[in-house]
């Protein structure tokens, strides 16, 4: 006869609340989330030259929405996220190419990715 297993207390997968996602893993997911981000974001660069073109009282409208700290903020992470995106998808350039597989060289890409698109965010908002 079998007996009963008595059922484990701990998962049988790492968990959420124990597993740690690498740095690499989260850049991806954040590639993906920029990309949507970049979407909406040129929705509003749209709209800004579709203002333009509307008239001189619809272009003024959108550059006073465009100079509050509020719109000033979300340009700002539109940049972080053009610059994010651009140095991830150089990065994958490379992965395609069969490059850059190795532990210590995906960590390195890691940081000049994140150090990449924060130094080039910077310089053009200090060039605006």
């Amino acid at each position: 006869m079998s007996t009963a297993t008595k059922p484990h207390s701990r998962p049988l997968s790492p968990h959420v609340q124990v597993y740690r996602l690498p740095l690499a893993a989260l850049l991806s997911i954040g590639h993906r989330i920029t990309g949507v981000g970049l979407a909406a974001g040129l929705l509003l660069v749209t709209g800004w030259v579709a203002a333009a073109a509307y008239g001189e009282d619809a272009y003024a409208l959108a550059m006073d929405v465009i100079g509050s700290l509020l719109g000033q903020l979300i340009l700002f992470a539109f940049t972080l996220a053009l610059y994010v995106h651009l140095c991830n998808g150089i990065r994958h350039l490379f992965w395609d190419a069969g490059k850059g597989f190795e532990i210590a060289q995906t960590q390195r890409s890691n940081l000049l990715v994140l150090a990449g698109a924060v130094v080039l965010t910077v310089l053009t908002w200090l060039a605006a």
